[in-house]
């Protein structure tokens, strides 16, 4: 690996270690900070990085009390729960289970959690990581009596969906802590061809943004583990380990995977809502409902009183890979409950050439313009999903989809300069 290039995230801070990032030999060697295994030829099925720390008998985890951060993402290939897997094996010590945004069993709504408590299959402790950081949360791994904190969630590709927050604050806690962090990877359920959209500026950071990275990022969490660990965690870097995938492609999409999908949060119900979720997810920072309370969130959005013109003119931009189509609906809860809703569903048909921040930018370019009713959110939050407030103002002046695309483009340049190098799969 080349040196870090954190100057070019505009990042104060020394430069990191060259070769901080060791990928295990043929021997199996590793350092205090490395990823076991590389990406195999095109499988029938993927493995997943649990699976592959499974075959390997555990052996990273041997002699230590284990905690996993984990919630019903966490499973084998034939849909157990990798907490039930690892409690029933003699090989490892579970001692406690660390639930993320929406709680272990993934009952909770945005921007809530399960609290603490006991897993009723298993009798573990359930502690709770949700608002935690830095020596809070420290302190939490401290009591749980853990020596390694496993991280096994499914991630769906954009920097504001919170679980790779909770696992840069979970790398940050173990090293304050004097714990080892092991990260077992699984797909970029959209692909990782490429990263798109802006890059966070520092003064905007929030959950939904802790460092400079780009709005959809086109990395697995073991790879932005070890970006976090390289570029922003060079003051404490924790001990951590990755377990690579096996079969997985930078190309390929979920439904190539093999491997079964289960929602990430309420409302990510499937790989489709994933595909546009870099890009309607920016509606949170508007009056329009970005679909929750509906059977495709994300997928539709919309508002009282808009009407086809709003289809018509996104149509109009010409964006690669995708159709908008004339919708309307009713949410059951959040935004516009209970209320007829006319706005655009998205049809995704060409998925390489779909852009979906783009796709997103271009929504909310249109809806200001067929729309008197539109506005942002009063508390700006719109500027934390696009990690500055470059987009609100642009759009707000009538610039147009490709205006603001080359307001990022210096910056998403930098950032893929530095992605490329904590890259694992070809």
């Amino acid at each position: 690996m080349t040196l870090s290039r954190r100057g070019l995230l505009g990042l104060a801070g020394t430069v990191g270690a060259a070769g901080a990032v060791g990928a295990v030999g043929a021997a199996g060697a590793v350092g205090p900070v490395g990823a076991i295994g590389a990406a195999a030829p095109r499988a029938e099925r993927v493995r997943t990085g649990f699976e592959r720390l499974a075959a390997d008998g555990y052996a990273v985890l041997a002699g230590q009390k284990v905690g996993v951060v984990t919630n019903p993402t966490g499973i084998t290939s034939d849909a157990r729960h990798l907490v039930d897997v690892l409690h029933a094996d003699e090989r490892v010590d579970l001692v406690a289970v660390f639930g993320p945004e929406h709680g272990f069993r993934g009952t909770a709504q945005a921007g809530g959690s399960e609290g603490a408590g006991r897993d009723p299959a298993t009798g573990l402790p359930v502690y709770d990581t949700y608002d935690k950081s830095g020596q809070r949360l420290a302190d939490v791994f401290t009591a749980a009596g853990v020596d390694t904190v496993v991280f096994d969630i499914q991630d769906v590709g954009a920097r504001f969906y919170t679980y790779i927050w909770t696992l840069y604050d979970c790398m940050r806690a173990a090293a304050l802590a004097g714990k080892a962090m092991v990260v077992l990877d699984r797909p970029n359920p959209v692909g990782g061809r490429r990263a798109a959209g802006p890059v966070l500026e520092r003064p905007y950071a929030s959950f939904v943004g802790r460092e400079p990275i780009a709005l959809a990022h086109g990395m697995t969490a073991a790879e932005l583990a070890l970006l976090f660990n390289g570029e922003f965690l060079t003051d404490a870097p924790v001990r951590l380990r990755t377990v690579a995938m096996t079969g997985w492609r930078r190309e390929s999409f979920f439904g190539e995977t093999g491997l079964p999908w289960v929602p990430p949060s309420p409302n990510m119900p499937t790989p489709d809502t994933a595909l546009a979720y870099a890009g309607t997810c920016l509606f949170e920072g508007t009056n329009l409902s970005e679909g929750r309370g509906t059977t495709t969130p994300f997928e539709v959005v919309g508002a009282e009183g808009i009407d086809r013109r709003w289809a018509e003119a996104a149509n109009a931009l010409g964006l690669p890979g995708v159709w908008f189509r004339e919708a309307y609906f009713t949410p059951t809860f959040s935004k516009h409950l209970g209320k007829v809703c006319g706005g655009v569903r998205l049809i995704v048909h060409d998925r390489e050439a779909f852009d979906p921040v783009r796709a997103g930018i271009g929504l909310l370019v249109t809806a200001r313009r067929v729309w008197s009713g539109f506005g942002w959110r009063a508390d700006h939050w719109i500027d934390k999903l696009t990690g500055s407030d470059r987009v609100r103002t642009l759009v707000d002046a009538g610039a147009g989809v490709e205006e603001i695309a080359g307001d990022w483009a210096a910056g998403l340049e930098r950032f893929e300069a530095v992605r490329g190098e904590y890259l694992l799969y070809g």
